[in-house]
């Protein structure tokens, strides 16, 4: 029996001008559509549910509003966020 888990970590969640990676929709040619389910950025990890992305846990010292303000997709936030642990 074989897991996959697909995810896709990008080591920092903005582009070189301050651009969010994390769009409302892909730009870019797509060869696998709908693949990835969670992603880990420098921010923070999310999951990708319907579209969306759902903020699961936060990097050590990040807030919770630095993510919003920095995520250009669709964000679901949930009352409480926790603090990764490294």
């Amino acid at each position: 029996m074989a897991v996959a888990i697909m995810g896709f970590k990008l080591p920092q969640r903005l582009k070189k001008h301050g651009v969010s990676k994390l769009l409302r929709k892909c730009t870019l040619p797509l060869t696998g559509k709908g693949c990835i389910k969670k992603v880990l950025t420098d921010l923070a990890f999310l999951e990708i549910k319907q579209g969306k992305f759902h903020l699961l846990e936060r990097a050590p010292g990040v807030s919770v509003e630095e993510i919003i303000k920095l995520t250009a997709g669709e964000l679901v936030v949930p009352a409480h966020v926790p603090e990764m642990i490294l």
